[in-house]
């Protein structure tokens, strides 16, 4: 089995350098053969450059979204295994390797990891991120920073869907647990090695506007407005 490992980035170059080497030492030590792409969303930095330097393949996408960004990357891809990774999210060999594990050898059409932060949250952005890893582990949803799942079911199901500008990983989710269902597949979330993704929202929203956004899953609609996503393309914050 061969994989590829997709990064999404907008504006990165503070970050992708650090996301970078972590993917590249973890691709090092994977006993499967990968390749990297690195999708530049319509960066107005070094993005491009830095990804190009690091020896990663380059993808461009015009249109400013995750979902599109996403998809521009698999579309690319011609391995059996496909791994999605936030450009502010740092993997490890060990859950590289469990999750394809997973994907050669065993039933399992794709899955998720729970998270923690490079940072200590503060009380009330800690109580999300308990909320959201209880409710990944009991409900097998995936976390948009590390989603990994086989090829042929993601390009049966369409990918991810670009009417949405947030929660695409949710819908992504639950499309690929029916897949699984009606081809005897299970989608499996990881537990026991956490990935570290940045905790930079918390410096840049005060935590009234990330309780807004966590919610939006719960307004119908709502993560069909790019304006109701703002926390996720705001061009007027430093990307770190």
């Amino acid at each position: 089995m061969q994989y590829t490992l997709i990064i999404p980035a907008w504006n990165e170059a503070s970050f992708l350098p650090e996301t970078l080497n972590h993917a590249q030492k973890a691709m090092r030590a994977c006993s499967y053969a990968g390749r990297l792409v690195v999708v530049d969303n319509n960066s107005s930095d070094d993005t491009a450059l830095i990804a190009t330097q690091a020896g990663a393949d380059v993808v461009f996408e015009s249109v400013n979204q995750i979902a599109a960004s996403r998809n521009a990357g698999a579309a690319v891809a011609e391995t059996d295994a496909l791994v999605f990774l936030d450009a502010d999210t740092l993997l490890t060999d060990q859950l590289l390797q469990t999750a394809l594990d997973a994907l050669a050898n065993e039933r399992v059409v794709g899955g998720g990891v729970i998270i923690e932060l490079d940072e200590p949250p503060r009380r009330t952005a800690r109580w999300v991120l308990n909320l959201w890893n209880y409710l990944s582990k009991k409900f097998h949803l995936a976390a948009g920073s590390f989603i990994y799942c086989r090829r042929d079911a993601f390009e049966a199901i369409g990918g991810f869907d670009t009417k949405l500008y947030a929660g695409e990983e949710i819908t992504l989710t639950r499309k690929l647990k029916r897949w699984g269902r009606r081809n005897n597949y299970r989608f499996q979330v990881i537990t026991d090695t956490p990935i570290k993704t940045s905790a930079r929202k918390l410096q840049w929203y005060s935590t009234p506007q990330l309780l807004w956004q966590f919610m939006l899953i719960l307004l119908p609609g709502a993560l069909y407005s790019k304006r109701l996503c703002s926390t996720w393309y705001d061009a007027n914050v430093k990307r770190r």
